[in-house]
């Protein structure tokens, strides 16, 4: 799997995965709970063909069915700071460096280059501030474009 991949694994849960699968946007929790276990939460109206009434019979009352939505946006910033309380001192918002132990993931400079290739970084693969600070910023708004609410600070 890409770092990414496991950074975004990570963050957004995948199949009962560690954290995400809790941190649904900032809908209601229980509409969360419900939808993990199965039970449709959200719905969308969709409408239904009612026949043209027969003359003489009463009208049918007008009804639509409801069809459960996919995935729920993951409030990344949420997941992230549920994490704080296990990895305490760690400048998440900041250092990619941090972000990545924060995740329990390897973030040494080999992991971080590989990251930076995937991402389509074009500087100097050596770990510098200006690679560090990048890789952040393309992380957060990768998780933006894949489905996350990221604030605009973490992106920007």
């Amino acid at each position: 799997m890409s770092i990414f991949g496991k950074i975004k694994t990570a963050i957004f849960g995948k199949d009962g995965g560690p954290f995400g699968d809790n941190y649904f946007g900032q809908k209601d929790r229980a509409e969360a709970a419900a939808a993990k276990n199965g039970t449709v939460t959200q719905t969308k109206t969709v409408p239904v063909h009612i026949p043209d009434p027969v003359p003489g019979a009463a009208t049918p009352p007008q009804t639509t069915a409801a069809e459960p939505t996919s995935g729920q946006p993951v409030d990344v910033e949420a997941v992230l700071k549920a994490r704080e309380a296990a990895h305490p001192g760690l400048n998440w918002r900041t250092s990619i460096v941090d972000l990545m132990k924060l995740l329990d993931l390897d973030a040494s400079l080999d992991n971080r280059k590989e990251l930076a290739t995937e991402l389509g970084y074009t500087g100097a693969k050596d770990g510098s501030a200006e690679m560090n600070i990048w890789l952040h910023k393309a992380v957060m708004r990768e998780l933006a474009a894949n489905g996350g609410t990221v604030p605009a600070d973490l992106r920007d």
